[in-house]
């Protein structure tokens, strides 16, 4: 029998993926104390009805029990299962907002700051991510984003892309997003804001994008970044990056970079990568150009 262990940072999404394995007809249990796994193990074997398909979520919160996990790996394996460890990851800056968000503690940051407790489950969890089989990181994405690679994986039987690629647009005037890895700066191109009847359209409606793809400059700049990106790709999950972030900017977040973003996050998609996007500021209002 295989078991998927899912594990990963507090506040990552395990919950969500464990729920999204249940909806793919998966046994699941949660925080299982790993000095169990190999009796539970035994158990669902010695059932009369087998089951084919177990999750089994695995985290920090177990506390001291939590080392002993590479030892019941082992055992179980000795017994003749397999596994495979599924590890969800996400930017600390993205774990602070969330526990901020819902006001949750964190469970090794009980009587101490955020910060602290995610640093102390980093290294508790550093050689289990290192031997994982699947890294996500969900620092960009929505529960629809994590059921969509998980359904990739376990249910299309695809390869999973190792490298997750994000692609966010933005605005120069609301800043750098900090976590980008490449920045590009579309402000070259013709601004469909100075047509007074596209101004409060964005880049996801035909009426802008078409305006902005139409000049030679942006569909050269395109194909160029397309080219560099295809190049880039291999040679990151080389490195062993799992996490790429793209930044697209213009003067807004609304017109142009939008439109070049959705124009890339399609290319990437359409040549097979796992890539998700985001807007981050084409809701803001602004008097000043997009």
């Amino acid at each position: 029998m295989n078991f998927v262990i899912v594990t990963g940072m507090s506040g990552a999404g395990k919950s969500s993926a464990i729920n999204c394995f249940e909806d793919m007809g998966y046994y699941c249990v949660d925080n299982l104390p790993p000095t169990l796994i190999k009796s539970f193990a035994e158990l669902i074997v010695s059932q009369q009805n087998k089951l084919s398909k177990v999750v089994l979520g695995i985290d920090t919160r177990g506390g001291s029990l939590f080392a002993d996990l590479f030892t019941s790996l082992n055992e179980l394996q000795k017994s003749g299962h397999t596994y495979e460890i599924v590890f969800f990851d996400c930017s600390d800056a993205e774990l602070i907002k969330r526990f901020k968000e819902t006001r949750r503690l964190h469970p090794l940051a009980r009587s101490e700051r955020i910060e602290e407790g995610i640093e102390r489950e980093r290294r508790i969890l550093r050689e289990i991510k290192e031997k994982a089989n699947h890294i996500i990181d969900t620092s960009y994405m929505l529960p629809k984003d994590t059921r969509g690679v998980l359904y990739k994986i376990y249910c299309e039987d695809k390869a999973f892309d190792s490298l997750m690629i994000t692609i966010v647009s933005f605005g120069f005037k609301y800043g750098i997003p900090i976590d980008a890895d490449l920045v590009f700066d579309v402000r070259f191109a013709p601004n469909p804001y100075y047509i007074p009847e596209m101004r409060p359209h964005t880049g996801n409606e035909s009426i802008v994008s078409d305006y902005v793809m139409q000049f030679e400059v942006s569909q050269t700049f395109l194909t160029k970044l397309q080219d560099m990106i295809a190049f880039l790709i291999p040679n990151f999950k080389k490195e062993g990056k799992n996490q790429l972030v793209i930044a697209i900017g213009c003067t807004g977040g609304k017109h142009r970079s939008v439109t070049l973003a959705n124009a890339l996050y399609d290319y990437l998609q359409n040549e097979g990568h796992t890539v998700i996007k985001q807007h981050r500021d084409i809701e803001k209002d602004s008097k000043r150009g997009k």
